[in-house]
């Protein structure tokens, strides 16, 4: 009896997963199915963001791929909608693995009562999904039982949100790590205005939307908005210009002086300085919006460094004979 029940848990806990088979997303990110990854490893070979388990939802749009900015799904399980009774049961039927003997099977198709007893009802059965690249998710995975059988239009406990949704479109989301342009570029100088804005960046509007088919979809979306610029050195070496929209402008000829808004003077030599160098931090701010979401995410931010070197201008000056 015990290893009966056993290989029947077993067998249940296995088809949790979605009704459909696991098929590509649009865009740049991943298709529902088993295990949907929203934020592929990007620069460095950095950790994926959202790993959906067990989940329908698919992940989808530009701005899936890159490095991430760290933001966690708050709740890293759920319940989604699967199939109505009659199509759980024939789920349940069907999926058997091919390592349980046939005899074992056949005791497992006898322990089906719960989905049986459904069959001719109205309402949804729903399933546990999960974000595997949580820590926290198998803890709470444990806390919800496999199958919730709910009537129609209803969302039991801890079944997935829009909100949730969202959280998931946003912890996928993605902006590209910046890229410093500066003028002078090999070398400044004291007192001369040091232009910085980001090199080439792509799209500066980057999207990510989660949908669970037929039932609902969020977007989040995070357009480049401002730098931020560090000097690297404090205020009595170097002054600050911070109107920086839009990724700063781009030093051309025939700017004037009273252009420079982005970028940095420095007003003392770097010499001095660790490796001779003043180290530039650049951050580039993305704020992101929910369109239909009750709620306000903060900015995404990405930010990179720039060794610039300063040096004193020289001058020569002759004697007279």
């Amino acid at each position: 009896m015990i290893g009966r029940m056993v290989v029947a848990g077993l067998v249940m806990l296995a088809s949790a997963g979605p009704l459909a088979a696991p098929s590509p997303g649009p865009g740049g990110g991943s298709g529902g199915g088993p295990q949907a990854t929203g934020s592929q490893e990007g620069e460095n070979n950095e950790k994926v963001s959202v790993t959906l388990k067990d989940s329908r939802i698919v992940v989808s749009g530009n701005g899936t791929g890159g490095k991430s900015d760290g933001y966690r799904v708050k709740r890293p399980c759920w319940y989604e909608p699967g199939g109505n009774a009659e199509e759980m049961l024939k789920k349940q039927e069907g999926s058997k693995p091919e390592w349980i003997p046939e005899t074992e099977w056949r005791r497992h198709l006898d322990d089906l009562k719960q989905f049986k007893d459904k069959v001719g009802k109205e309402g949804t059965w729903w399933t546990r999904a999960y974000n595997a690249a949580d820590p926290n998710a198998l803890s709470c995975l444990a806390g919800l039982e496999p199958y919730v059988f709910v009537p129609p239009n209803t969302t039991p406990p801890a079944g997935i949100t829009v909100r949730e949704l969202a959280d998931i479109a946003r912890a996928a989301l993605t902006v590209p790590k910046p890229k410093i342009e500066v003028n002078p570029d090999v070398k400044s100088y004291v007192n001369l205005d040091t232009w910085v804005w980001l090199g080439d960046i792509g799209p500066t509007t980057r999207s990510v939307t989660a949908t669970l088919p037929g039932v609902m979809s969020a977007t989040v979306t995070a357009t480049l908005g401002r730098l931020e610029i560090k000097s690297g050195t404090t205020k009595e070496r170097a002054d600050v210009r911070q109107d920086c929209a839009g990724g700063g402008k781009p030093y051309g000829k025939g700017k004037k002086d009273d252009e420079f808004s982005c970028g940095v003077t420095y007003r003392r030599a770097s010499a001095d300085q660790p490796r001779g160098v003043y180290t530039m931090t650049v951050t580039a701010v993305w704020p992101v919006t929910a369109p239909g979401v009750d709620f306000d995410y903060a900015p995404v931010q990405m930010s990179a460094d720039r060794d610039v070197v300063v040096g004193e201008v020289q001058s020569v000056v002759k004697g007279g004979e």
